[in-house]
């Protein structure tokens, strides 16, 4: 093996995975844009399918997203009617995240995403369950 051999691109897993994830969202957006939604928009859409009111700070953490990016995303999805922000009665530092109806109907317009991304990604279902389980080692979830 050569002295410089690990800075060679080609043997890096960063590379491929950031490409991989690049390819990925540019997959989801074909689908999101009939929905006017941006990747990151959509996947706190579907945190919030799953939860309909949060608190802003542990929607961040389950998102990877810092407030400087999470903030003007929640803005804008208050301005298309999805979601409504209001300051915690116990406490007003605190923003919960309260899903809308209208959010609540967006729902019905994403429910066929998944299983379009499947089949745009072409790997068996078994390949997608194992690299799922793999990343989330890498980033440490349960």
């Amino acid at each position: 093996m050569e002295q410089y051999d690990s800075l060679k691109l080609s043997n890096q897993v960063c590379f491929p995975l950031y490409v991989a994830s690049k390819e990925i969202i540019r997959k989801y957006n074909k689908f999101l844009k009939e929905l006017d939604l941006t990747y990151t928009q959509y996947i706190t859409m579907m945190v919030m399918w799953e939860v309909e009111k949060e608190n802003v700070k542990d929607l961040g953490e389950k998102l990877y997203l810092d407030s400087g990016t999470l903030t003007p995303l929640l803005r804008k999805l208050e301005h298309k009617g999805y979601i409504k922000r209001e300051k915690s009665k116990e406490d007003e530092r605190n923003l919960s995240i309260t899903l809308t109806n209208e959010g609540k109907a967006l729902k019905e317009k994403a429910k066929n995403i998944p299983i379009e991304m499947m089949k745009c990604i072409n790997l068996p279902l078994e390949e997608l369950i194992n690299l799922k389980d793999i990343l989330n080692k890498i980033i440490g979830e349960k």
